[in-house]
């Protein structure tokens, strides 16, 4: 029996709970992402509504930028802790159907109800089902595709926003897919796409159809042979449910290609907190730490460290990821897109082998991380970060964080 996997995506989900919690703002350009004093130069768009995004606004684009495409727009902060609780009703839903849920971020998510059939029906009744209990529950909206595959099911959902149901039948995927833009094929960005141009592939059929020595000699074997694959329909990845999650991380990618410490290694403090924070809120435990690197030409990169014994201390993963960050810059002098950070071969049986490492103010640690994670849950993570000892001569500037996904 062919899988059944569900892609939900929330339409617009900052700007639609912002819109929720003051209705007033219906109809109007919201653009959420400013920063608290309403600073026009600062911050990242995190969301833009549809009534923004006619105006040319997109996520992770400068908010001066957005100031200037359209001034007349509704500048609002990231609101996370109203996004989270939001988000774990959302979730709720989702597991209310079927305990296979991968969580991609606060408004996505990948479901595999292959075995909620008796219960709920097809693919396509649970993905009715989802909308109208989120619905129901929370008065927002989200799109759904359904699909035998993780990566046919993703495109599915992103092509009749806002509110649609796109249903990719088993054996259907390639056709499917042909007569869509090459660019959205996981994992080629705007050198795969224009390597691709030259040969004169533009749309997903072509690239499928191509030959594949071609296709080799101009991307390389590797990335040949995964978006040829992509290309047919074929992702033989399963749903994993946090329950039995592999592993935990984050990503940020900069809006300027940079190989300067100076902002590097903030970013990378963040990074690091952010994940720790993450194996506390489930009490794991990580052994071994995973820094990814994507340089300027989407080249990307990881280097592993093990850690003993096994930690959820935020300054523990970003000294040792900084460790490695410092040795790939001095081995190599591109500029870096991206930073990763991932902590992996988790458990939690280790119980107190953090004792060893932090000896007895271990206990006065874990009150500190407790206290830290509240605040953060509460008021968002920007309101409180932990210090760290910065470079010598550090200009007073930081990196923008365009966005963060967990593995």
């Amino acid at each position: 029996m062919p899988r059944s996997i569900l892609h939900v995506d929330m339409d617009q989900f900052y700007a639609a709970v912002e819109v929720k919690r003051r209705p007033e703002l219906a109809g109007k350009p919201v653009i959420v992402g400013s920063d608290p004093q309403g600073g026009r130069g600062r911050g990242v768009v995190s969301t833009a509504s549809y009534e923004a995004r006619k105006f040319g606004v997109r996520s992770a684009l400068p908010i001066s930028t957005a100031w200037r495409l359209c001034p007349q727009g509704v500048f609002l902060p990231v609101d996370m802790p109203a996004y989270i609780r939001e988000s774990e009703s959302i979730h709720r839903v989702f597991e209310s159907l079927t305990p296979m849920v991968e969580p991609i971020s606060l408004d996505e998510a990948f479901l595999d109800v292959t075995a909620s059939r008796l219960l709920f029906g097809d693919g396509e009744a649970c993905g009715r089902h989802i909308q109208a209990e989120v619905r129901r529950v929370t008065g927002l909206s989200c799109s759904v595709g359904v699909a035998a595959n993780k990566f046919v099911a993703k495109v599915a959902s992103d092509l009749k926003k806002p509110g649609g149901l796109v249903v990719v039948p088993a054996g259907g995927e390639a056709a499917f897919l042909a007569p869509l833009a090459v660019g959205r094929l996981w994992g080629v960005g705007k050198v795969a796409e224009a390597k691709l141009a030259g040969l004169g592939i533009k749309t997903i059929g072509q690239l499928a159809a191509w030959p594949l020595p071609p296709l080799e000699a101009a991307l390389g074997k590797e990335w040949a042979g995964h978006f040829r694959a992509l290309a047919l329909g074929q992702d033989s990845r399963g749903v994993e449910s946090e329950r039995a999650a592999k592993s935990v991380g984050r990503e940020t990618t900069f809006d300027e290609d940079s190989r300067d410490l100076h902002l590097l290694r903030p970013a990378l403090a963040d990074l690091a907190e952010d994940v720790a924070a993450r194996l506390r809120r489930h009490g794991w435990l990580c052994a071994t730490l995973q820094l990814k690197y994507r340089f300027e030409g989407f080249e990307t990169h990881t280097r592993q460290r093990r850690l003993r014994p096994p930690s959820d201390h935020g300054p523990l993963l970003f000294s040792t990821a900084w460790e490695e960050l410092r040795a790939v810059m001095k081995a190599d002098g591109r500029r870096l897109r991206l930073l990763g950070l991932s902590a992996q071969s988790l458990g939690t049986g280790a119980g107190d082998a953090q004792a060893e490492l932090f000896g007895p103010d271990r206990a006065k640690q874990k009150r500190l991380d407790a206290a830290v994670d509240a605040v953060r849950e509460r008021h968002g993570d920007e309101l409180m970060k932990r210090g760290n000892q910065p470079l010598e001569g550090a200009p007073k500037r930081r990196p923008t964080r365009t966005g963060f996904s967990p593995s």
